[in-house]
């Protein structure tokens, strides 16, 4: 196993989506700094992914790591059908849409019928908003739109709706065979594509609820009514993710900034991580190296405070895979390293009558780290809370994060902070991660630990100590 310096651990996650490109590189990218996997439901059969899902877990096994695997599901994602060939359009031409199947010549097909939500004045944009409509009629299942700014599209390309509420359920008939095969496989989060409100994410939780299963739930920002209900959401779910792609396609680009900070510090107040995604390092889907805005990006989003980063296509379809996750991880520690130089990585917090005692026993925590110069604070964590708790404050020590549900462990993989560490069960957590941290050469004889845990054995979020420990 190499030896690190456990403050050289990087803070900022990484997350890679697995594809044809990367699903037999896993331990490569896992070496290279991965921590979670996401698996898009949009592509590949169950088997595929059943397959990958195993082989992570056999991977992260074997070099001993926590590693989430994110089941991303399609959503009510509108997409052209089939049609024989791309389409070139102009402004001023009048295109007809009807559900596939229906269609009839001259028409263009649509995979979901949104022909009775859709309204006369509403816009209607092709592929990704390279080309843009406006609907001038609706009527008996054919939806008339007048093109305002023309290009080309085909077949599988997706259409977006943004002045359109789709009432009902996001969860499509897709999208609940594969909840259901999801929650029978190991999977740690199920990420909800196109929400709208709160009663979206508490659709899933109660499918999730009936299984009985811990898994969690990422809400995927990126339609205009998600951005009007940030904080009901981001109250509902687990986790979030800054889905930028569709975001800026549903609002407009100059609106994802401003946008993104609200729910990175929305996130902070509410203790959920939050994941920074869409065209990280796209460029490296093709080269050896990103754009310097690129790189500026991923730095600027460490800068911001998110818990991880993701990479889409660059890692599922890309050339360079485990290049780009490289390339991610010395862009994070280069800033980190940077931050914590100018004291510019945790954030003062001043407790208020909100925050709750375990709130006030993490800062405590943190407050203590930094006076003693602790080289990192170890959260003793049943349920990962406690571990959210200190996270949240974002301290400049490395985290180690210790719980004896391997379940947990996997899920705070993607947590702002550290190393997720199982533990077994009892009072001597501590003696067992000193140990194997000194082993594994992240800790000296004499370095100062401090650590926060619950004298309740077995009770969820009842931190209330803070001990000082020598390695």
């Amino acid at each position: 196993m190499s030896r690190i310096d456990a403050s050289q651990y990087k803070k900022t996650k990484i997350i890679a989506t697995i594809g044809p490109a990367s699903e037999e590189k896993i331990e490569a990218l896992l070496k290279a700094g991965v921590n979670g996997v996401r698996l898009n439901f949009s592509h590949n059969r169950h088997s595929w992914h059943a397959d990958v899902m195993r082989r992570v877990r056999e991977t992260a096994h074997k070099l001993k790591r926590s590693v989430a695997i994110i089941q991303d599901l399609q959503g009510p994602k509108i997409r052209i059908g089939t049609v024989p060939e791309m389409l070139s359009v102009a402004a001023g031409d009048t295109l007809e849409f009807a559900v596939e199947g229906k269609a009839s010549s001259g028409q263009i097909p649509i995979q979901y019928d949104f022909t009775g939500e859709v309204k006369k004045g509403e816009r209607l944009l092709l592929r990704d908003g390279q080309v843009t409509t406006e609907i001038v009629s609706v009527k008996a299942g054919v939806v008339k739109a007048r093109v305002l700014s023309g290009g080309k599209f085909g077949s599988q390309h997706g259409i977006n709706l943004p002045d359109t509420l789709i009432e009902g359920s996001k969860l499509t008939e897709k999208d609940l065979a594969d909840v259901k095969f999801g929650l029978k496989q190991d999977i740690d989060y199920i990420a909800l594509s196109f929400i709208h409100t709160a009663e979206d994410v508490e659709r899933l939780r109660t499918i999730i609820k009936k299984s009985k299963r811990n898994v969690r739930i990422i809400s995927k920002i990126e339609t205009a009514p998600a951005v009007e209900n940030l904080h009901e959401i981001i109250e509902a779910s687990d986790a979030v993710m800054i889905a930028r792609g569709d975001l800026a396609t549903e609002t407009s680009p100059e609106l994802v900034p401003i946008v993104g900070r609200q729910i990175i510090r929305i996130c902070r107040e509410k203790k959920r991580p939050v994941i920074m995604a869409t065209q990280m390092l796209e460029s490296m889907t093709t080269n050896l190296q990103p754009t310097r805005a690129e790189a500026n990006d991923v730095s600027t989003a460490v800068s911001l405070g998110v818990d991880a980063v993701m990479l889409s296509g660059e890692t599922a379809t890309g050339t360079f895979p485990v290049e780009t996750v490289q390339m991610m991880k010395r862009i994070i520690l280069s800033t980190e390293e940077f931050l914590g130089e100018t004291h510019q990585l945790g954030t003062a917090h001043k407790l208020t009558a909100a925050h709750s005692a375990q709130d006030a026993v993490s800062l405590a925590a943190i407050t203590l780290a930094n006076h003693v110069g602790a080289k990192l604070i170890l959260a003793e964590t049943l349920t990962g809370s406690t571990a959210l708790s200190i996270s949240s404050m974002r301290p400049n020590a490395a985290i180690i994060m210790a719980s004896p549900d391997e379940r947990v462990c996997n899920q705070i993989a993607i947590v702002w902070g550290g190393k997720s560490f199982q533990v077994p069960k009892g009072r001597l957590i501590h003696a067992e991660v000193l140990a194997e941290f000194r082993k594994r050469g992240a800790l000296e004889v004499g370095d100062i630990v401090v650590s926060a845990f619950g004298t309740h054995v077995g009770v969820a979020g009842k931190t209330d100590t803070v001990r000082l420990l020598v390695a």
